[in-house]
């Protein structure tokens, strides 16, 4: 049994990341192997949790993969480690609005602790606050009994006082504290308009965050108490994911390059799993440093990222827009989420692309995120026309025109009217709409195929 603990917190902006994050590394740092999620489909904080534990960071998603592959999932992501931390999405309750289970909202880290069957550990922001703590953990800890509190980080304390103030509040509930963070602002990490950036384009300096994450977990939290409570989960009995299981080879053995590199980093380990299952050899290739794809590349998968950030450099790279071009021309498959379709726009923010799509992208004031319920609006290399998907919206950038004649997706907006999105171009098939291969495998395993048939 791996033992496990879910990292949650009352809302946002609480130190959620920090805390996970330093314990990972922390417990690493003891020994442990650990296994590192995050809830929700958040690309950025597991990046850090990758650093941390030095094995991937996984997201666990009931919305996009389905509530009854996350165990599932997290069985496979725990393999040959003896603890996991699982850090929350938001507020410990905050699920996908107007759907609710008997945890919370569905989706919520309360959803995905209780189908995993563990123990929260709830971090707090103690600014501003003393004795009405305990007022806080009471609502918390009673609102859904079937989600266990087991103890709680005070993050942001002031001084000793302060300290000892709270955890009489704490005391008065019953809730252990399991640490006292003092105010810290060495592990600050740089912030752009879709959030952190994301540590593979923060190199040194992540490293560094990551490390001073640790430091100060490790200073300041009780590692013993908390793996005390991660041991006290009970057993999960059931199925472990599997790709093989998911996926049948194709014949052929096509080569499928990945975009990867600093301007691509919005991708789910799943999906070279799952691409490799279906009989594809995975090749990576770095948009920003690259300039010819690699050798005998069949189909092109690029995943979303932040290339707004670096146009200028995506743009110098003239060699490789041409082949990707060319690529795309010559019929074979290219899947492009969000990042990937801004790359392959006429222009992004002025920046010539790679011009396989006649569309320009650019910033835009408005932040376009949320879950979507989306419907093929046409057949691609991803498969047939009318099937339904979940995925998920997070971008602060629009195309013109918005979609092509051949939209990708479309879905109904919270006010119920039609919303089309996405290009299917040939055998390209490129939109905003986030996806996670886990909850979709045929699609995967549609692409490889498409990519071991002759054009």
């Amino acid at each position: 049994m791996v033992a496990r603990v879910v990292i949650a917190a009352p809302g946002s902006g609480s130190g959620k990341t920090t805390v996970a994050t330093g314990l990972i590394a922390a417990l690493r740092a003891r020994g442990h192997v650990v296994a590192p999620f995050k809830v929700g489909p958040d690309y950025i904080d597991p990046g850090y949790h990758t650093l941390a534990a030095g094995r991937p960071g996984r997201n666990l998603d009931p919305v996009l993969v389905g509530e009854h592959r996350v165990a599932p999932l997290f069985r496979h992501g725990t393999r040959g480690a003896d603890v996991a931390v699982v850090e929350g999405v938001m507020g410990l309750f905050d699920g996908r609005v107007g759907q609710h289970v008997a945890s919370g909202g569905f989706g919520s880290t309360a959803h995905v602790a209780s189908l995993l069957g563990a123990p929260v550990v709830l971090v707090v922001d103690v600014r501003g606050q003393s004795t009405s703590l305990a007022a806080l953990l009471h609502g918390f800890r009673s609102y859904r009994p079937g989600v266990r509190i087991a103890g709680v980080v005070l993050n942001q304390v002031g001084s000793d006082r302060h300290e000892q103030v709270l955890r009489e509040a704490c005391a008065d509930v019953g809730l252990p504290v399991l640490g006292a963070v003092r105010r810290a602002g060495e592990v600050d990490v740089p912030s752009r308009h879709l959030g952190l950036v994301p540590a593979a384009e923060h190199g040194a300096p992540a490293v560094r965050a990551v490390a001073a994450m640790a430091d100060l977990v490790a200073a300041s939290v009780d590692l013993d108490a908390v793996l005390a409570v991660a041991r006290s989960a009970p057993p999960v009995d059931g199925p472990v994911w599997d790709a093989a299981d998911e996926v049948a080879p194709v014949p052929g053995r096509p080569v499928i390059a990945v975009a990867g590199g600093s301007a691509f980093t919005f991708g789910y380990a799943e999906h070279a799993e799952l691409l490799r299952a279906a009989g594809a050899e995975v090749a990576v290739v770095d948009p920003l440093r690259d300039e010819r794809l690699p050798a005998g590349t069949a189909g092109l998968v690029l995943p979303g990222g932040f290339p707004e950030a670096h146009a200028e450099a995506l743009s110098a790279n003239e060699f490789l827009r041409e082949e990707i071009a060319l690529l795309a021309r010559s019929g074979a498959p290219v899947h492009a989420e969000c990042g990937g379709l801004l790359y392959l726009a006429a222009k992004l923010d002025g920046h010539p692309m790679c011009g396989v799509l006649a569309a320009e992208a650019a910033m835009s004031p408005r932040l376009l995120l949320g879950y979507r319920d989306a419907v093929a609006a046409s057949a691609s290399v991803l498969g047939g026309e009318g099937a339904r998907v979940a995925g998920h919206e997070f971008h602060r950038t629009r195309t013109l025109p918005e979609h092509g004649d051949r939209p990708a997706w479309a879905w109904r907006d919270h006010e119920g009217v039609v919303r089309r999105d996405g290009f299917v171009q040939g055998r390209v098939h490129a939109s905003y709409l986030h996806t996670h291969p886990a909850g979709n495998p045929a699609a995967v395993r549609a692409f490889v195929e498409a990519s071991a048939a002759p054009a």
